[in-house]
């Protein structure tokens, strides 16, 4: 069996799609399994870090002001979808599978021009536009939230969830504590912007570091690459009390174990490991994101009492009002957690695995 995962872009592609490639290849051990992705975007490094193969398409997305690569964006799209023709009939995949990204587009499109079964996976509320185009094309929809009717055709939907890593569940508070340096008799605050960094948390967060240091709260700060060396100095003076400013984390299972309150941008993949860990979350919602997905994934969960929402206009005056009386009112993180934690699907890769293997006629086993 031969599959294309194409996509990328972040951490909220590459993450699903790495789970879908390490299902599938858990089950048909001889699968080959090719990833297409965007020349300098993230997947160019972190899938072969995954173990997989991957090429690169010269692809980027539209600019929301005019430029004059908007202007040669149709020609890029061009080139693209010839080069994914090419590897396409190159490699003769029995399926396509696209998560999202600028790459998932042409190789869809070449794909299907070809005949080849292709499923989706849309991670996001609120459908983006590409996905909605090719929603025609595809044999297979894979969404994460009721109601996508309203975006895609119902009888090609399944609802699934979004593929997390399992183990981001795993981890052990007490082991959690001692891998950061943290005191357990004092409350621990995560901040995560997603796998690029967010300005708006890391300039709230900076601006709170002497409240939380006078509530006796500790802080586990994931700034993003951009942004940490300038949040390193920030938090230096503040180390004695537990406030770290991270530029990575790479155990998050122990950095979700050792949290009692989150804050989030609600990106796709945040929001479904916030559902899997259980953890009470305020998410603030990127601004600059495409259909403003986000704030549909943030009130998604707000509406079933889940989380709380903070706006990203708003971060910088209310966030750390609302954080600070979170983590001083334990009665409201019961509440949100139970809550949060109904609206896990932790089989959601295996559900998208079976869709798969019955797409190309394979007998589903799990």
């Amino acid at each position: 069996m031969k599959v294309i995962i194409s996509g990328g872009g972040t951490g909220g592609h590459i993450f699903p799609a790495v789970a879908i490639a390490n299902e599938l290849r858990r089950r048909q051990p001889d699968a080959e399994i090719l990833f297409v992705g965007a020349n300098g975007r993230m997947e160019m490094t972190r899938v072969p870090e995954a173990g997989y193969q991957i090429v690169g398409l010269d692809i980027a997305g539209l600019q929301r002001r005019l430029t004059p690569d908007n202007l040669l964006f149709p020609i890029k799209v061009m080139r693209a979808v010839r080069k994914a023709g090419k590897l396409i009939e190159d490699f003769r995949p029995d399926a396509i599978v696209g998560v999202g990204g600028y790459a998932s587009a042409p190789v869809l499109l070449a794909g299907t021009s070809r005949g080849i079964p292709s499923l989706i996976q849309e991670q996001n509320s609120y459908a983006g536009l590409v996905n909605k185009l090719l929603a025609r094309r595809v044999q297979r929809i894979c969404v994460a939230y009721d109601g996508m009717e309203q975006f895609f055709p119902a009888d090609k939907l399944v609802l699934t969830g979004n593929p997390v890593r399992m183990e981001i569940a795993d981890g052990q508070r007490a082991e959690a504590l001692s891998f950061f340096g943290l005191d357990a008799r004092r409350p621990v605050l995560l901040v995560i912007g997603g796998s690029l960094g967010a300005r708006t948390l890391n300039q709230a967060t900076a601006a709170a570091l002497p409240r939380l240091r006078d509530a006796g709260v500790q802080l586990l700060w994931q700034t993003g690459k951009v942004y940490y060396p300038e949040a390193q100095q920030q938090a230096a003076p503040f180390a004695a009390y537990n406030l770290n400013a991270l530029e990575f984390v790479g155990r998050m299972d122990l950095a979700y174990a050792a949290a009692d309150v989150v804050v989030s941008r609600a990106g796709a993949l945040s929001v479904s490991e916030l559902c899997l860990t259980g953890k009470p979350s305020i998410l603030v919602p990127s601004p600059n994101v495409a259909e403003d997905h986000q704030t549909k994934n943030a009130l998604a969960l707000v509406r079933q009492d889940a989380a709380l929402l903070v706006t990203d206009a708003e971060a910088a005056t209310t966030l750390y009002d609302e954080a600070l009386r979170l983590l001083a009112t334990p009665s409201q993180q019961q509440k949100l957690a139970a809550n949060i934690r109904q609206l896990a699907r932790p089989q959601a890769t295996t559900t998208i695995v079976d869709e798969l293997l019955r797409l190309v006629g394979t007998p589903v086993n799990s």
